[in-house]
């Protein structure tokens, strides 16, 4: 379906990018983004203020995720059958006030409770914002909107920890206070946002019946391994041991974060042209491309003795994910009817939130055996093996 009152994106009298709909989406993007990103730069200090153990900080991460491992399927599956807007406004008003809340807090094991209630809010909302380019556009207005929605994803993560940061200066629990935003964002999605909503046309077994009929398609499974894999190199290979070449290399942590955020701001530039980009190469084609980037990204690695060379492999991974996420998206999006597209989507971001979590610890196994440079190598070979996987699977 395209959006209301439009036709071919070159008919129309406004770019995409001005339609208040699709902005709201950019919003609800951000701000899932805030959860993850934000509050890290502030976790010395949280250490130390609070008393705990560098090992415990890490549960400010994990409480927030799990949530969604349990419930985004879940809520994906309501956000069909009752609504896209009953489950997003909601969650972006819990979002907000658990998240607030933690800036309040002063005890740890409350600190984790109020994340946990944040992380439910938390849970639908990447998946509804896809969900909802799907249902609003259709062809290359859609993939154009993904790229564009990828691309707000990679400019905050290339920016919030910065913002994070800045605010830790003032006391540790400054960056907590930013998902306050989500609450603006949920009353103006409340007044404002206009979507199509599916309708409940079928009981509950019926619908999980037809949407698992749909799932287990070749090109949807396909599909979700891309996702899975993408995931597994950004997470086990790059994001874990990337700091480390780095710091092999003399460089401080802000400059180690410096060059990384060149692949946030890569990927955010490219999925910005995908609409152009979709006229040479289709979004299949762009899926099998951006793994041979991958796979030429973390084999460079190795090789680099100069710092600042390193952001040749780092564009070159950012290139890839600019290409690759916007389509897997986009290709998802189409090959999920609306009444299902919710389904499909919580299913997507439960298998990425999977990667996110295999990526590290296999590519721990691979390091303790063939130390940094085998996890590079190992996370190219995977790269080459999941490109023929795509040419099989995504035809």
């Amino acid at each position: 379906m395209k959006s209301a009152g439009k036709s071919d994106q070159g008919k129309n009298q406004k770019p995409i990018y001005l339609d208040t709909n699709l902005q709201i989406v950019f919003a609800v993007t951000l701000i899932s983004v805030i959860g993850f990103v934000s509050i890290t730069p502030a976790f010395p200090s949280v250490i130390e203020e609070l008393n705990i153990s560098p090992q415990d900080v890490g549960l400010l991460i994990s409480v927030f995720t799990f949530p969604g491992i349990l419930l985004t399927f879940a809520l994906g599956v309501l956000a069909d059958r009752i609504g896209r807007k009953k489950i997003l406004i909601p969650s972006l008003m819990l979002f907000g006030i658990a998240g607030a809340a933690c800036g309040l807090a002063r005890d740890f094991n409350l600190l984790l409770v109020l994340r946990f209630l944040q992380g439910i809010g938390a849970a639908p909302l990447l998946s509804l914002s896809i969900t909802i380019i799907g249902d609003l556009y259709s062809g290359r207005e859609r993939t154009t909107a993904m790229g564009y929605d990828v691309s707000v994803l990679n400019i905050s993560a290339a920016s919030f920890p910065s913002i994070g940061g800045a605010l830790a200066l003032l006391g540790w629990y400054y960056p907590f206070f930013l998902p306050i935003i989500a609450i603006p964002v949920g009353l103006l999605a409340l007044f404002s946002l206009r979507i199509p909503e599916p309708k409940k046309e079928k009981r509950l077994q019926e619908y999980l019946s037809d949407a698992w009929q749909s799932i287990k398609n070749r090109q949807v499974v396909g599909l979700f391994v891309v996702s899975t894999a993408t995931f597994i190199i950004l997470f086990g290979s790059y994001l874990t041991y990337f700091p480390l070449v780095g710091d092999s290399l003399g460089a401080s942590p802000f400059i180690i974060g410096l060059i990384m955020s060149g692949r946030s701001l890569a990927a955010a530039f490219t999925s910005l042209q995908l609409g152009k980009i979709t006229r040479i190469l289709s979004e299949k084609n762009l899926i099998k491309v951006a793994f041979i980037l991958y796979a030429l990204a973390l084999v460079i690695i190795p090789f680099v003795s100069n710092l600042w060379v390193l952001l040749i492999p780092t564009i070159i991974f950012g290139i890839a994910h600019g290409i690759n996420e916007p389509s897997f998206h986009t290709l998802l999006s189409e090959l999920a009817p609306m009444k299902h597209r919710a389904a499909f989507m919580s299913v997507n971001q439960t298998v990425i939130r999977l990667g996110q979590t295999l990526g590290p610890v296999l590519m721990g196994l691979i390091f303790a055996i063939w130390g940094i440079n085998g996890a590079f190598y190992a996370g190219a070979c995977f790269a080459i093996v999941i490109f023929a996987l795509a040419v099989i699977m995504i035809k």
